[in-house]
């Protein structure tokens, strides 16, 4: 696998909108990998904050990415990509600092509607909004959790899932993250949730795996990616 990190400059125009639309910023990371992948072979991604206000794009892909464009682009960067192959080999008992950027959501049926009158009625129907909830007919709907317990709880699941256990776990609401696909400007729309704790690993070939993968939905749009660092470090970035 490599791992990239690009600084991005925030006064940049197309910075500013790949920021304000989350399928712009999906196509310039994909871009970078010019022929359509696979499923299993597509990268993951996010941006993060960095001390004293700067932008970092990290992007993990399973190929070798191509960031000449962006490079080329004047003021989009404000230092060349950086990129670098990524060995992980967890063994089981490790112990790990991380960060994962996610869109915890649960599946629900369609028809199972709560009265509008119910408490917290309106907030859960923009979490469902969040989450892209399909129309009536297209099967369980996928709902963005809005409360904190129910975030935590998620992420316990995921641990469960994917061999790891956790020993220390802080949650930061995002917000919205928003978009316009380039097909008919379909509305995206994901509830974001920033994890970030002390893990230790159960199963080596199983949280491989989710590092590989990432973890939970929306990975095409800056969701899922899981990063590593030494349990001594504070900064995962």
């Amino acid at each position: 696998m490599f791992l990239s990190r690009m600084i991005l400059n925030p006064r940049s125009r197309r910075v500013q909108r790949e920021l304000a639309n989350a399928y712009e910023l999906h196509r310039s990371v994909y871009a970078g990998f010019g022929t359509p992948l696979p499923e299993e072979a597509r990268p993951l991604y996010r941006v993060d904050e960095l001390p004293g206000g700067g932008l970092v794009l990290l992007v993990q892909s399973q190929v070798e990415p191509d960031w000449s464009a962006l490079a080329r682009d004047p003021g989009y960067l404000l230092r060349p990509p950086e990129t670098k192959a990524l060995e992980l080999a967890p063994v089981a008992g490790d112990v790990y600092a991380f960060r994962l950027r996610a869109n915890p959501t649960v599946k629900k049926a369609t028809h199972e509607r709560e009265p509008v009158s119910e408490p917290g009625y309106l907030a859960r129907m923009r979490a469902e909004r969040a989450a892209g909830k399909p129309r009536e007919g297209r099967g369980p709907a996928r709902l963005g959790l809005s409360r904190e317990e129910d975030q935590r709880a998620w992420m316990a699941r995921q641990a469960e899932r994917h061999g790891f256990e956790l020993l220390r776990l802080s949650v930061a609401p995002l917000g919205l993250q928003r978009g316009y696909s380039g097909q008919g400007g379909r509305r995206l729309s994901h509830l974001a949730v920033r994890y970030d704790g002390l893990l230790r690993v159960r199963s080596s070939e199983v949280f491989g795996e989710a590092l590989a993968a990432g973890i939970g939905s929306a990975k095409g749009f800056g969701f899922g990616l899981l990063s590593l660092a030494p349990a001594a470090l504070a900064s995962l970035d």
